[in-house]
């Protein structure tokens, strides 16, 4: 299980090294733009844009796609699903089987916007090193409480899932899932499975309450809460200097704008 969204947030090219506020702004911008179109003539458009924004990321195509491995069950139910029943105007029926116009087009409007939107929220988060990502957030007015709960609930996210791999492995050896395999219709679930499982879902509840009690306990024991932490200037890269750095993200900035305010206008007239 993998969890490491910033881990080629360190490469070179021109989106890591765009100014993080100025690209927050810029990218969040877009995605609601994105998600304002509602003419299927566009969809093409804001795959293209987010395309051409993932090639300049430089980041690998396997992790845009292992990162819309869970997204894609989605894609797939509304794949599935909205050709056969939304609409009235059929254009196939085969017994009670029916595709629908109306269907497909939505499907597709619905398909095109989710990709474009999930890349572009994963370039943001991939061309970012997560700590910046908090503190850009911060230095954008978000509540020092919610941007440390943040920041905890990542950190943590890794002793959960090895936890929960400890734990899984600790069943297996036990002879989870092979005593009653071979006696059980297919698809029909096992009771007694169920219960380890919701077993398992619980104590993983309760180790981490009380692992998150701890932790707060000996933060309060250093000094958290007791004087506030200033926000410095967040800058993609050290070796630049903010004037220059400032110049070429805010271009890229008046850019994105220009570019997200295309597409509204576009979907007005």
């Amino acid at each position: 299980m993998r969890f490491e969204l910033d881990e080629y947030a360190y490469l070179d090219s021109p989106l890591h090294r765009w100014e993080p506020r100025f690209k927050l702004i810029g990218l969040l911008v877009l995605i609601f733009a994105f998600a304002s179109v509602k003419d299927l003539r566009l969809v093409p458009v804001v795959l293209a844009i987010a395309a051409v924004l993932y090639l300049l990321s430089k980041m690998p195509l396997s992790f845009l796609l292992s990162r819309l491995r869970y997204p894609g069950f989605f894609l797939l139910g509304v794949i599935l699903l909205l050709p056969f029943f939304s609409g009235e105007t059929v254009i196939w029926q085969w017994g009670a089987l029916t595709l629908r116009q109306e269907g497909i087009l939505a499907m597709l409007l619905v398909v095109g916007r989710f990709l474009a939107i999930i890349t572009t929220a994963l370039i943001l988060m991939g061309t970012t090193p997560f700590l910046t990502f908090v503190k850009t957030m911060r230095s954008l007015g978000l509540p020092s409480l919610i941007a440390d709960m943040t920041l905890l609930t990542y950190r943590y996210l890794y002793d959960i899932a090895a936890n929960l791999s400890t734990m899984q492995q600790a069943m297996r050896l036990r002879g989870f899932g092979k005593s009653s395999r071979t006696k059980r219709l297919p698809f029909v679930p096992d009771l007694h499975e169920l219960r380890l499982l919701a077993s398992l879902a619980g104590t993983l509840l309760v180790r981490s309450y009380e692992q998150s009690e701890r932790i707060y306990k000996a933060m309060r024991l250093r000094g958290y809460g007791s004087e506030k932490f200033k926000v410095h200037p967040v800058y993609a890269s050290p070796t630049s200097s903010p004037a220059t750095l400032n110049t070429w993200s805010g271009a890229g900035l008046v850019f994105t704008l220009l570019v997200a305010t295309g597409l509204v206008v576009a979907e007005i007239l």
